[in-house]
């Protein structure tokens, strides 16, 4: 078409260039070939698009269906003998109303029956989860679903038109009662416009179409086959602009292996896996291999090398491979023959109300159909009862037939609904004899009055249409809402920043003399292993810094004193820096950290003097401040030409500070003499139920303050305990029971159910190998945990099946002490129990953490009372407190003390007892 369009603007421009020289006759056939040419491209270039439009990718508001699918659905309606139809028996029969091959039929259908609503399968109908295609049409059967028999026809209320050969009939829309659009979804590309109706859950739909009816405000959110978990946050009532995020179930099967069970909306294992050997192959990910096990549900295993964390590769699927993706809904439909923009809830109030009428308007023929049986059952009665048909018996010609029963009938026709017509009559003189012999009056009056029971209650209908509808809807969830359940969670996903979870698939090298940095400088100084979408931050010796993307060669500047991959927003990080001002300046030192820059723009952390210096820097992960020697130059006056600065006394400033002075003479050098300790508070962490991830933002539920040392309780439904550091690339299991900050001395209390020995078993046990996952229920698979408890005292209720037994209360502390995470423990009884509840724990006073600061000195104070003479001359500490915290070792000795101080008073106490004897 657009090559067709540049030679009509080629003849158009010979034409313009003709009109000065010739005649007036040749400037008027030119003009008429212009017109022709336009007349053709605006005709029918739209009637193409209207076109495709209106009969091929856009369905209709009305009953959900595009063409072919309504053509489709009415050929197997036409075919339906409540048995399987070959599939291209189907095809072959629909051609009848679709100027299409049956190829186009064939797909159509397909993807129908794969929806699982309208039509019943037989065969191999294709997979939409691995992508196989279903097998040739002549091998596959259907027919129509009872869900489709009872919701989509009724030929009494479907208006009618004529086939494209005009041979036949077709649907205009077919009569759907349910809102079949928004549960099958639709896609579609036509000229100059497209659509994407996201599928919806059936049960779902149903609940938003009665809440509607009654006055209720609802909110419907798109529901998959394939499963997965989704994101609607921004899903904008699916009109142009919004968003949807849908991600595949990725679980950690063991430390090296993931498992993927669901996958997203738009994609199948295949086109998944493909995209995962990908990143792979490009390095955004590591795997040792994957398997496809997929059959009747999806299992993908992904093994991964050793050393490599579970939860960074997981957040490396979503950010690098198809298990994460996004959908842009596009709700476009045909309403009065235009296509029109509406959101999902208008699409399901316009349903609705169509649902309404189309049940009404069958209530009034159901109405209509009754009435009228009503009304011959009533004359007929009349006619045999009163035995009129015997005045017939003299008339010679059909006039007179028909004026003698009309005679006969008025005095007795009072009653009737309707007046009486000539067919009424001509209907009467059809009765048989042997109908008319055997008349029982009694029936008849019986059948009547069964017809006005039944028209009462239609009527009653009429007159309560919405509460008809209301049960109508309420059918349909009972009849056919079994296994329709939602198959997509809904949450909202934390936003994953790809260079965090990049995996290292490059190595950095520099040559700091020459300033070049970059990923192919192989014999240059190795710096570390790192990503190639990864930032790098730069420090040289002029006090200069800029953060550039890791490459192959980058020049950044001569005479390079640090180099590392960049994190932003790292208020962790802290730089400990001194400098020169100028060429004879004074120096000084500050510290700071860098969280965001401008990437490639070099910023100058000195005063600005021209041939500033670096006297010292160090990067600190964890905000450390070490102690440092200056050493000045010798000069006239000057003593004192060395001392020790401590960097614990300096402010944590912005890096754009000139900083405090730290002399005005020249120092020679600059000399690391201790280690210091961190100058950052304990980090908080909080824990955020929307999206199951740790942060540091205050989002959530605050778990605590935490130092490095500091681990969380991790306690899931399945049984499993573990103690591990809080890390913010954390993921955490969907039968989450306990996360919180974990204390090396407070017991966990359990009840559990021993399958194995059908018995209910009590425990209390201790975390015995940090950051080790195990167990503490029996593995049998019918054991299962009833509650845990990690207060110190807790207090449970305990009620039997029998209703004779009274309910009992298990104190804890009492009941059994603490044993190792292994142990049975002990068996709480042997009836049969209904339920176990948790009660407010025993009042306890937690111990009080001790101050760092304070250890040391505790520490000196006591350890050599406590402590054996043979460990206090050794250099190490003894093999039980090396493992221990700082607040640990207190403890301990502080207990030992006590302890030691009790002994010797009761000493003391036996000494003076004896004395007095």
């Amino acid at each position: 078409m657009s090559e067709e369009i540049n030679e009509n603007e080629h003849e158009e421009n010979l034409s313009n260039q003709e009109e000065q020289s010739d005649t007036e006759n040749d400037q008027t056939e030119t003009v008429e070939t212009i017109t022709k040419i336009t007349g053709m491209y605006k005709e029918w270039f739209l009637d193409y698009a209207s076109y495709v439009i209106l009969e091929r990718a856009v369905p209709s508001l009305e009953d959900g269906l595009k063409p072919v699918q309504r053509r489709i659905m009415h050929s197997m309606k036409d075919l339906d003998d409540g048995r399987y139809n070959k599939v291209a028996n189907i095809v072959g029969h629909t051609m009848q109303y679709h100027p299409h091959g049956d190829a186009s039929i064939a797909d159509a259908m397909v993807q129908i029956g794969q929806k699982e609503l309208l039509i019943d399968m037989q065969g191999n109908w294709g997979n939409i989860l691995t992508g196989d295609r279903a097998a040739a049409s002549r091998y596959i059967e259907a027919r129509l679903s009872k869900f489709a028999l009872d919701v989509v026809f009724n030929s009494k209320t479907t208006a009618w038109k004529q086939s494209y050969d005009g041979r036949r009939k077709e649907p205009i829309d077919l009569p759907v009662k349910f809102p079949l659009l928004l549960a099958q979804g639709a896609e579609g590309i036509a000229v100059g416009l497209s659509t994407k109706v996201l599928p919806h859950n059936f049960i779902e739909l149903i609940d938003a179409s009665m809440k509607y009816l009654k006055g209720r405000s609802f909110k419907i959110l798109p529901d998959f086959i394939t499963g997965g978990i989704a994101d609607f946050t921004n899903y904008n009532d699916g009109v142009r602009g919004g968003k949807v995020r849908v991600r595949a179930r990725i679980a950690q099967l063991d430390k090296k292996t993931l498992v993927i069970n669901e996958i997203p909306f738009g994609t199948t294992t295949t086109t998944l896996i493909d995209s995962i050997i990908k990143a792979n192959e490009k390095g955004k990910i590591k795997i040792k291999k994957i398997e496809d096990n997929t059959a009747a549900e999806v299992e993908i295993l992904v093994h991964l090398p050793p050393n490599v964390s579970p939860d960074k590769t997981i957040d490396a699927l979503y950010a690098f491979t198809s298990c994460e993706n996004s959908i842009s809904p596009l709700s476009c439909t045909i309403e009065d023959n235009k296509p029109v923009f509406v959101g999902v809830s208008e699409m399901l109030k316009h349903s609705t109300d169509l649902t309404v009428d189309l049940l009404k308007k069958e209530l009034e023929i159901q109405l209509n159909e009754l009435e009228e049986q009503w009304h011959f059952s009533s004359l007929e009665r009349i006619f045999i009862e009163n035995r009129i048909y015997r005045d017939i018996e003299e008339e010679e010609t059909w006039e007179g037939v028909l004026n003698a029963i009309n005679l006969g009938l008025q005095p007795h026709i009072k009653h009737l609904k309707r007046a009486i017509v000539e067919e009424d009559i001509a209907r009467l003189t059809e009765i048989r004899i042997k109908k008319i012999s055997k008349f029982d009056i009694d029936k008849a009056k019986q059948f009547i009055e069964g017809l006005e029971a039944k028209i009462a209650i239609v009527t009653a209908h009429l007159a309560n249409l919405i509460e008809f509808a209301i049960a109508y809807f309420k059918r349909l969830k009972d009849t056919y809402g079994a296994g329709k359940e939602r198959k997509t969670e809904v949450r909202t996903f934390d936003d994953i920043i790809a260079s965090k979870v990049a995996m290292n698939n490059v190595k950095l090298y520099v040559n700091r003399e020459e300033g070049f940095i970059g990923t192919t400088l192989k014999k240059d100084e190795f710096v570390t292993d790192c990503s190639d979408i990864d930032d790098i931050i730069i420090f040289r010796k002029d006090g200069k810094m800029m953060v550039t993307k890791a490459a192959g060669k980058t020049f950044v500047g001569k005479d390079i004193i640090y180099v590392a991959v960049f994190k932003k927003q790292d208020k962790r990080t802290v730089y400990n820096f001194m400098y020169r001002d100028g060429a004879k300046g004074a120096s000084y030192m500050k510290r700071f950290n860098v969280t965001s820059v401008t990437r490639d723009k070099e910023y100058d952390l000195t005063n600005g003097s021209k041939g500033s210096l670096v006297h010292y820097f160090t990067a600190n992960l964890n905000g450390e401040a070490e102690v440092v020697t200056i050493n000045l130059r010798a000069a006239a006056g000057l003593n004192k030409l060395k001392w020790d600065i401590d960097f614990t006394d300096l402010a944590l400033k912005g890096r754009a500070v000139r900083g405090n002075t730290i002399t005005k003479y020249a120092i020679k050098i600059v000399d690391f003499k201790s280690e210091g300790v961190s100058t950052l508070k304990p980090r908080k962490i909080w824990f955020d139920d929307t999206v199951q991830r740790l942060n540091v933002d205050g989002r959530g539920k605050l778990l605590g303050e935490f130092r490095a040392e500091d681990k969380l309780l991790i306690i899931t439904q399945s049984g499993k305990a573990k103690a591990a550091k809080p890390n913010l690339e954390m993921h955490f299991e969907n039968d989450l029971l306990v996360l919180e900050k974990w204390k090396t001395n407070k017991p966990i209390s359990a009840i559990y159910y021993d399958g194995e020995k059908e018995r209910y078993y009590v425990k209390r046990f201790l975390i015995e190998i940090p950051e080790k996952e195990e167990i503490f229920i029996s593995e049998h698979l019918k054991s299962q945990l009833a509650i845990v408890a990690t207060d110190y005292r807790p207090v449970a209720e305990v009620l039997f099946s029998k209703r004779s037994l009274a309910n009992e209360i298990v104190d804890f502390e009492q009941f059994i002490s603490v044993k190792g995470i292994k142990a049975q423990g002990n068996q709480l009884s042997a009836e049969k129990i209904k339920q176990v509840n948790l009660l407010e724990s025993l009042p306890f006073e937690e111990p009080k953490e001790i101050a760092l600061e304070a250890v040391a000195v505790i520490y000196e104070e006591v350890v050599e009372d406590v402590l054996p003479a043979e460990i206090i001359d050794s250099e190490k500490e003894p093999p039980f407190l090396e493992v221990l915290s700082a607040a640990d070792k207190a403890a301990i000795v502080l207990q030992k003390a006590v302890a030691k101080k009790k002994a010797e008073e009761k000493k003391k106490e036996d000494e003076s007892q004896t004395k007095l004897f």
